[in-house]
């Protein structure tokens, strides 16, 4: 399947990532779950390895790569750890394209090249306590002050925030005592009003960073605004349908990493005299997870492909999103299961999978959310 969307460049990618996931991070998995220590010094190397800009333009700092060679970095990161995956997928496709698609040229050079060499790492503040799936009913406001907004508000669950040195926003604009859109901010997580909350503690990803901000009487200037009053909505819808990508491709990986750990397992124990694999209750499972990794892994490459052609890929992302993570939730359920007992215990990895599943099926715009956008865009496509 790689060849359909491969070159040369994109094996050596995936060869260097696998590696570096093999040799690096691998022997710090297990002590990143348990502790829920972010990992720094991983995100150090990868970003003196490129992969913190690898879709970013070169102009600005990063690789100049396609969204095709950034899934397949996430998938492969993910496959052994998914808290160092979501760290870098948030970092790229939620903390720095919104400034990449959305910044003027100013705060792109202030941002973007500090972002993409992984000096500094991104974070988008999106979802509120009262505004998760209807994103567009966000609380948090800014009015206007002269030359600056004042900030007030807060937002929940954002990955990296903590460790981040730059901040994207989502914000109702209140202009003369009027609202007059969903504005999008970037700022410097220094500003003063900013509260960053303590790291929530989490059933999976245990060792990624997320927090919740709480925004008081926080001024900014104008010119922190990206875009204009009434273009933030757009920015981070488009914000969320590469954040799909990133996710469906976490998926994958995921996915991927429990179903290797299961059919080793499977060539290794043996019950009544042979290897477990060699019962059909057992080789009926593992082929059933692999022919779904595969189809989703199609799905990621394939809306992955046609972003990098342009296209508007609002359908294809939810889909991919959609049945990568819930390929992941079954595999890693499966993966238990074969290992029986042991499955269930933390000396065996896919126990961390399962943990590292669920919130596939949540973040980005749940699995409801994903059928509804689905639903709208092929009625769409029957009534335009």
């Amino acid at each position: 399947m790689d060849n359909l969307f491969f070159t040369e460049e994109h094996e050596m990618l995936r060869d260097m990532v696998r590696d570096f996931a093999k040799n690096e991070v691998a022997p710090h998995s297990r002590e990143l779950d348990e502790t829920g220590r972010f990992p720094r010094e991983l995100v150090t190397k990868m970003g003196e390895l490129g992969l913190m800009g690898i879709p970013v333009p070169e102009r600005y700092g990063g690789a100049g790569m396609d969204t095709v060679a950034y899934a397949t970095a996430v998938i492969e990161l993910a496959k052994v750890d998914a808290s160092v995956a979501i760290t870098l997928a948030a970092h790229t496709s939620l903390g720095t394209m919104p400034i990449v698609l959305a910044g003027n040229e100013d705060q792109k050079q202030t941002w973007v090249p500090r972002l993409a060499s992984g000096e500094i790492l991104g974070a988008f503040g999106l979802t509120e306590p009262n505004a998760g799936s209807d994103a567009g009913a966000t609380q948090t406001t800014a009015v206007r002050d002269g030359d600056d907004y004042i900030i007030n508000g807060g937002k929940i669950f954002i990955t990296n925030s903590g460790e981040a040195g730059v901040l994207s926003l989502t914000s109702q604009v209140v202009e003369d005592g009027k609202k007059i859109g969903i504005g999008a901010f970037v700022i410097s997580t220094d500003t003063p009003g900013l509260t960053i909350g303590p790291k929530e503690k989490k059933m999976g990803w245990r060792a990624s960073d997320t927090r919740q901000l709480f925004f008081e009487n926080m001024r900014v200037p104008a010119s922190a605004m990206m875009g204009n009053p009434r273009s933030g909505f757009k920015t981070f819808l488009k914000t969320l349908t590469g954040g799909r990508i990133s996710v469906a491709a976490l998926a994958v990986g995921t996915a991927e990493g429990a179903f290797e750990k299961a059919l080793q397992y499977s060539t290794e124990r043996e019950a009544f005299g042979k290897p477990i694999h060699k019962f059909q209750a057992v080789s009926f499972k593992l082929a059933d997870m692999a022919t779904r990794i595969e189809a989703a892994k199609l799905l990621v490459y394939h809306v992955a492909w046609l972003k990098d052609q342009g296209r508007d890929v609002v359908k294809e992302s939810a889909m991919a999103k959609l049945f990568a993570s819930e390929v992941a939730m079954d595999t890693t359920i499966e993966a238990i299961q074969i290992h029986g007992g042991y499955g269930y215990v933390k000396d065996y990895d896919v126990e961390r999978y399962f943990r590292d599943a669920k919130v596939l099926e949540i973040g980005e715009g749940s699995s409801e959310i994903q059928r509804i956008i689905i639903a709208r865009e092929i009625v769409r496509s029957v009534l335009d």
